[in-house]
């Protein structure tokens, strides 16, 4: 809902430290496969119980997930670059929550299974307006950068990590933050399928 806005801001800020990276030899995917191994040692904290520690792996996920672009910028953006960066981002999105639900999962297991499904609702969702448009040559001046069509809704990237946030600071409220994204995913999702009728109807 808000990274269109905040947009701006991101790409002032990451770019000192995507110069210092490229400057120094790294990659876009080599940043991007980094960040992702770091979601994936987060997710084991999160199972652990070790909250701080997958809160402090949650904020270099994300930091990696805004320099990989930023350099890319800076050097030559690909097809693969994009195709890993949203494809790894979508899988981490998936993989958090499970943390938490083997942390407990007597109380975290269903909500969480509920939060991983509405997530593929938004995703496919996400994913299918994106191939679409592609084919029909239909682009976005919010997104102008992106590697594919990006198309908002009420639960964004943003808004997700903010969730995610909060599973980290409050993890005996899972249940009920789980749910409440979970119903705010079904209006994304609905929203988005809204769109791709109205917009992709038989020329």
């Amino acid at each position: 809902m808000i990274d269109a806005a905040i947009l701006p801001l991101q790409r002032r800020l990451m770019q000192p430290p995507a110069r210092w990276c490229v400057a120094r030899g790294l990659t876009a995917d080599q940043m991007t496969i980094s960040g992702f191994g770091i979601g994936l040692l987060a997710c084991g904290a999160a199972a652990m119980g070790c909250v701080w520690l997958a809160l402090a792996g949650l904020i270099l996920n994300r930091l990696a997930d805004g320099l990989d672009g930023a350099m890319a910028r800076l050097t030559t953006p690909t097809d693969r670059g994009a195709f890993l960066d949203i494809a790894l981002d979508f899988l981490f999105y998936a993989l958090f929550p499970l943390g938490f639900a083997l942390a407990d999962p007597a109380q975290n297991a269903l909500p969480a299974a509920i939060l991983i499904a509405s997530f593929i609702g938004t995703g496919s969702s996400f994913l299918a307006f994106a191939l679409i448009a592609e084919r029909r040559g239909v682009t976005t001046a919010d997104y102008p950068t992106k590697g594919i069509y990006y198309l908002g809704g009420l639960t964004e990237g943003a808004e997700t990590i903010a969730l995610f946030v909060a599973f980290c600071l409050f993890p005996a409220s899972f249940p009920v933050l789980a749910g409440v994204f979970a119903a705010a995913c079904v209006i994304t999702t609905a929203t988005r399928i809204a769109v791709g009728w109205r917009m992709f109807r038989p020329r």
